[in-house]
């Protein structure tokens, strides 16, 4: 048993944070990550930045560990490099194994440095079979505003674990409770909110079809 250690059209938009560094995947790492990324696409940062719809100068900040993305801002630079948000926060890659185990000291993690949105990573071995599991949580009156759509083919289910989970698509909203589920195709731009004085916990699933 192997063990693993462990978000648009118009002018660029920056959701630029107050700064704050995340303890469980730093800032410098998720940036190289998209440096690394972006050079092995042939991207120059204008080219990136006209993708993504993120600008230069806070491409080139999160490059080089500088800024923290919000989970938009970084939603927008993963969908532009053809990445999974769980790869550029760290996510093991996949492996051959019969089964394989991530323990929960080991999760990547990625924090919105303005909001405390949590996206934790809970699939032991993220892309098999083209799909992945993540913990969302969500503080008290937090949002994450509109996410990206996803390529065509891309489908999210999610379970609510805890708290009241609102799910934005297509100009509506759905009101999920503790126990409730749901199902969306993600092709379209969507978001998460809570709009309660209690914070929301949610499981969600997210399959990729080629």
């Amino acid at each position: 048993m192997a063990e693993q250690d462990g978000t648009a059209a118009g002018a660029p938009q920056d959701d630029e944070p107050a700064g704050a560094r995340r303890d469980d995947e730093p800032a410098g790492a998720f940036g190289g990550r998209v440096r690394r990324r972006r050079e092995e696409a042939g991207l120059t940062l204008e080219q990136l930045s006209a993708r993504s719809a993120v600008s230069r100068a806070m491409l080139s900040k999160v490059e080089r560990g500088e800024k923290s993305p919000t989970i938009g801002v970084a939603s927008r630079i993963a969908h532009a490099l053809g990445a999974t948000l769980s790869e550029l926060t760290g996510a093991p890659a996949s492996s051959p194994g019969v089964a394989v185990v991530l323990r929960a000291e080991h999760r990547p993690v990625f924090r919105d440095p303005e909001t405390g949105f949590e996206r934790h990573v809970v699939s032991a071995a993220p892309g098999a079979g083209g799909a992945e599991m993540v913990l969302h949580r969500l503080p008290a009156r937090v949002s994450t505003g509109l996410l990206p759509a996803y390529p065509a083919g891309a489908e999210k289910q999610l379970l609510v674990l805890a708290g009241t989970l609102t799910v934005e698509l297509g100009g509506t909203g759905e009101t999920l409770r503790a126990g409730d589920s749901l199902f969306l195709q993600a092709d379209a731009d969507h978001g998460f909110a809570n709009r309660t004085d209690a914070p929301c916990e949610y499981v969600m699933f997210i399959s990729r079809r080629a």
